[in-house]
């Protein structure tokens, strides 16, 4: 083009504006609410709002602004890490081309549904914006069951990148995708380089991690990527990451030691590709769940996953016909191809086959995985139909079934090595299972560079060792004293406690070696576990002589209502006696929304007792709500116990959680559960429980057992059990509609 004069006076006053422009960009340090919102309003392409590094306390922000590409509008903290949001504080954000980095959401819980939001209401939304390297830490709110996202993603073309999540404990989403508009569809958000880190058992649905779309509008493309990010201990419910609408694409992330599957619970047309889930034998972890249409599952690794059922390692779902949207649609057209499982407890195929999911899959393919164990199992289970699927080339060693067409071989045939990348392979096959050159992603790699990645919870035995001497309140002292992990050491003699003991840390007590030690409680309780709180008690006696003559004393007990973070209560070699100054004397009372991760009674005995020993049953309005994960009463000797020895309740047909479990192995019960004032009359009163192991046990001059399941398809061992004057067992077995 020639230029003339009028053209070339044009260019240069172009220039010069654009030149003006860059010059008048700001850089904003606040150091109080009120200075940022003098700013917020009057944000321009390329300015930047430096938060004063400290703590902002209740700081609700609104942060919005129209921003290039070139020249973002950026939000950041002074120094990484050293701004920390915190009290009942939020991030809003909307508008164009927004940065957010460096903040750190700590000591508190957002007063709205969400921590933080890619709009600030639904007619202002986020476009090509990015939070990065922001820290989301036990912000929680501590009402449990009060919903909220910390993360919720509107609008489109939005990124959210190398954050630290971990620790949320109440009900809703840790990040979820939004399509509950049309501005919201097709958004191409990426989800990449994050750390969600400890997601506790919630024991209830509303756990998820990640979650793209609702079931209401599942049949619209979301087109999210969720790639390279690591979830470890991400525990919440029986689904990790819930896909609920079409044509995602989730790739090369991690999945380390978590409870549940990655699920593709609606929705068509997604992709899951080169992705590894290590389970390293832990209980419940599972890989993949494979619901709907067109759906491509290849080059996954997948290793040492227990989980079954709906939580299996590797899962292919039955159908409803004709399926209402909340349902289960069937899977069609399913390409399942060049995955790698190493020592899966179960495939499952056609899962939840029954009345009402009767549709097999169908028009789909298993082509090109490779299948290995260490030793010689059955792992894969038809529940239904599967001439729906063909199977072609999937060489498979150590697996005895037949449920499906393997090319079944042997280890020596097939020289089995663990490359330097960690997965194991078929040395002398190629072009099946996971690919040679599969770079598996690290822990490093995601979240903050600054930010340490926390332990799950502070072990047991972990801090220092005190030593204590008798004494009244003595122990009250010493844990009044002790830091979280500490050890208690009690000296010989009596331990009087005129004081209920508050636990807000992890403590162990136990006595020295060789000392007779007892607890002589004088409180209608004798501890209170409180949020933070978990008790260890080794070798120690614990004796009624000095107790308060009321009825409904406790020995433990938790917070009467509202707890929002898990305990553990372990007890070993305890005798507990003579708990009879009135009626209704109980070990252990759970509040109502409690949840124990563990409760444990092993080698330890209780004898004159009025009460129960475990009262687990404040959840009766049949939620899927339970009071402990885990029950384990090992090699123990009951008698004397007027109440019931365990009463333990998980109402409603809730398949979104893996418990409670009831391991109760080797014990000995006389006279248990037979006082005039023991309602129900049982010595054991379990409802919904979904593991159930009760053997080798001896029941003698004792009432009868009542087991009820109701959910899912239980695991119920009752072997070897001795009744001496005791009625049979009362059970009563039923799986889920």
């Amino acid at each position: 083009m020639k230029i003339t004069r009028n053209t070339f006076g044009l260019s240069i006053i172009v220039l010069l504006a654009c030149i003006a422009y860059s010059a008048n960009a700001e850089t904003y340090l606040v150091k109080t609410i009120a200075q940022y919102q003098q700013v917020a309003n009057k944000l321009q392409a390329g300015d930047e709002v430096v938060l004063a590094n400290g703590q902002w306390e209740n700081f609700e922000i609104v942060f919005h602004g129209q921003g290039t590409q070139a020249k973002p509008i950026t939000l950041r903290a002074q120094t990484n890490g050293q701004v920390l949001i915190t009290g009942q504080s939020n991030l809003r954000l909307a508008g164009e081309y927004l940065v957010v980095k460096g903040l750190v959401f700590t000591q508190g819980y957002t007063p709205s549904p969400e921590v933080i939001s890619f709009r600030i209401n639904k007619d202002k939304l986020a476009y090509h914006s990015r939070v990065t390297e922001v820290v989301i830490d036990e912000f929680s709110n501590p009402d449990r069951f009060e919903s909220d996202y910390w993360v919720a993603l509107y609008g489109k073309n939005n990124r959210f990148d190398h954050n630290y999540l971990a620790g949320k404990r109440n009900r809703g989403v840790t990040v979820a995708v939004r399509l509950d508009t049309e501005e919201s569809r097709e958004n191409n958000h990426l989800i990449d380089h994050n750390y969600f880190g400890y997601r506790p058992v919630f024991g209830s649905n509303g756990g998820e991690t990640l979650r793209v779309g609702t079931s209401h509008y599942s049949m619209f493309n979301s087109l999210t990527t969720i790639d390279s990010n690591y979830f470890e201990n991400c525990d919440g419910e029986v689904e990790i990451i819930s896909i609920k609408s079409g044509k995602n694409r989730l790739t090369n992330n991690v999945f380390d030691r978590s409870k549940g599957t990655l699920t593709l619970r609606h929705g068509n047309g997604n992709l899951v590709e080169s992705n590894v889930f290590f389970g390293h034998g832990v209980e419940h972890t599972g890989g993949i769940r494979i619901i709907n249409q067109d759906q491509v599952v290849r080059n996954n690794y997948l290793e040492g996953l227990t989980g079954y059922r709906f939580g299996a390692g590797f899962t292919v779902m039955n159908g409803v016909p004709n399926s209402p949207v909340n349902r289960y649609m069937s899977v069609k057209n399913a390409q399942i191809e060049n995955n790698t499982f190493v020592d899966l407890d179960f495939i499952e195929i056609g899962a939840g086959a029954d009345a009402e999911r009767s549709e097999a899959p169908s028009d789909s393919t298993f082509t090109n995985n490779f299948i290995y164990n260490h030793t010689e199992k059955n792992l894969v289970t038809v529940h239904s139909d599967a001439s729906g699927i063909d199977f072609d080339n999937n060489p498979a060693v150590n697996v005895l079934s037949r449920a499906i067409p393997l090319d079944n071989t042997s280890a020596n045939r097939l020289k089995i090595k663990r490359a330097a990348n960690g997965l194991i392979y078929p040395a002398n096959i190629n072009n099946v299972g996971v690919a040679k050159n599969f770079k598996v992603l690290s822990k490093e790699q995601v979240g903050p560079a600054w930010y340490g990645k926390k332990a799950a919870f502070t072990p047991f035995d972990s801090g220092k060792v005190h030593q204590v001497q008798a004494g009244e309140n003595t122990l009250f002292d010493a844990i009044a004293a002790a830091d979280d992990g500490d050890v208690l050491e009690l000296a010989a003699g009596l331990y009087p406690s005129p004081k209920i003991i508050f636990l807000d840390k992890t403590i162990t007590v136990k006595a020295q070696k060789g000392a007779d030690v007892t607890i002589l409680p004088m409180r209608s309780t004798f501890l209170e576990i409180q949020n933070n709180g978990s008790l260890k008690m080794l070798d120690v006696t614990i004796a009624g002589d000095a107790a308060p003559d009321y009825k409904g004393n406790t020995i433990f007990r938790t917070l009467k209502s509202g707890m929002y973070k898990n305990f553990r209560l372990v007890m070993d070699n305890l005798v507990v006696r003579d708990l009879d100054i009135n009626g209704f004397y109980n070990i252990f009372d759970a509040g109502f929304r409690s949840l124990a991760d563990t409760i444990s009674i092993t080698n330890s005995e209780f004898k004159n007792i009025t009460g129960d020993i475990l009262r687990l049953n404040k959840e009766t309005d049949d939620l899927g709500v339970f009071n402990a994960d885990h029950v384990v009463l090992l090699n123990n000797s009951f008698s004397n116990i007027q109440g019931t020895l365990v009463r333990l309740y998980r109402g409603g047909r809730d398949e979104s959680t893996f418990g409670p479990h009831l391991n109760m192995q080797n014990n000995q019960l006389t006279n248990v559960g037979t006082g005039k004032n023991n309602k129900g009359g049982l010595a054991l009163e379990l409802l919904g429980v979904q593991e159930m192991h009760i053997k080798n046990n001896s029941f003698k001059n004792s009432a009868s057992v009542q087991l009820v399941t109701q959910v899912g398809e239980p695991k119920v061992a009752i072997e070897n059990n001795q009744l001496v004057a005791t009625a049979e067992f009362d059970i009563s077995i039923t799986a889920s509609k």
